[in-house]
Order: structure tokens, then sequence, then C-alpha cells
């Protein structure tokens, strides 16, 4: 999967303007939140303006591209989620490696080294744990439940 096809998958995950009194980022536009990027005039974000955010801030600094092909989709979509940092250590833990939240040559040499189906389930068991000790899983543990679903489904 490329990036041009996961930004596709998300965006069927995030919606257009939101502003959900829940959700701790404020008024969003495709997923990309007012406090995440306060300077941005989030009302008339572009589609276009979005993926190249998600291009540089989430995609490239998560690692996508060092990783297996199926494990793609749900490192991006829980970097965007949760931040790179968690998304990497998540994995991290999925692997064994030092929890320091940056895919570096030993957590690569330990994804290589896993059947990427267990490294899936691992991956995805661990973003779940985080996401439900979360305050916010309350509010939106199905949606996010569905959105893990939704990507395990496509691989």
């Amino acid at each position: 999967m490329n990036f041009d096809q996961a930004f596709s998958v998300l965006m069927q995950h995030e919606g257009g303007l939101v502003d959900d009194p829940n959700d701790p980022g404020g008024l969003t536009r495709y997923g990309i939140s007012h406090r995440a990027y306060p300077a941005l005039d989030i009302r008339n974000l572009t589609l276009d303006q979005a993926a190249a955010i998600y291009r540089r801030d989430y995609w490239g600094p998560a690692g996508c591209e060092a990783v297996p092909d199926a494990l793609r989709m749900d490192l991006f979509d829980m970097a965007v989620n949760s931040g790179v940092r968690t998304a990497a250590k998540c994995l991290q833990r999925a692997v064994g490696e030092t929890e320091d939240g940056a895919i570096g040559p030993a957590t690569l040499q330990a994804i290589q080294s896993m059947p990427v189906a267990r490294l899936l389930a691992r991956f995805n068991g661990e973003r779940l744990d985080f996401l439900a000790s979360l305050p916010a899983w309350e509010h939106f543990s199905k949606g996010w439940a569905r959105r893990i679903a939704s990507n395990l489904r496509a691989v």
C-alpha cells in the first residue's frame, strides 16, 4: 500500500468538518484538528492540503515506507489517531523491542523477523489496549474498534 492508497482509506474514516465537544482535538476537517494545527484555517482546509500534512507529518515520520506492506495502513492510521511516537511505541511493544518511539534498525529487524499475520495481530492488540486505556474510550470505542476492524478486513 502506498501513501495515496492509505490516504484514500483514511478519508473513509475521517469525516468532513466536525466539532465534537467530546473530542479533545476540537474542530477538525479531514481528521486535521485545531489542537494539533492551531495556526491552520481548519474550516477552509482543502483535501490536497490535508494530504500534504498527512504525508509530511504522519506517513513519513511513522516510517510507513519501511514496514511490510500489510502493516502500513494500520501504522499510518494509529499515527494519525494517537501520534507518531505512540504508534511507534505500540509497534515496538508488539515486536518486543525497546519502546523509544523511533522506528530504527533494531525495530525494523524485529518486524522483518515476525510473520506478517502475527505482526498485525500483535500490533492491533497493542493498539486496542492503548485506546481502551484512554478516558475518551467510553465515547469513541465503537468508532475506534470499527476503524481497526475495517483496516484489518482491507488487508
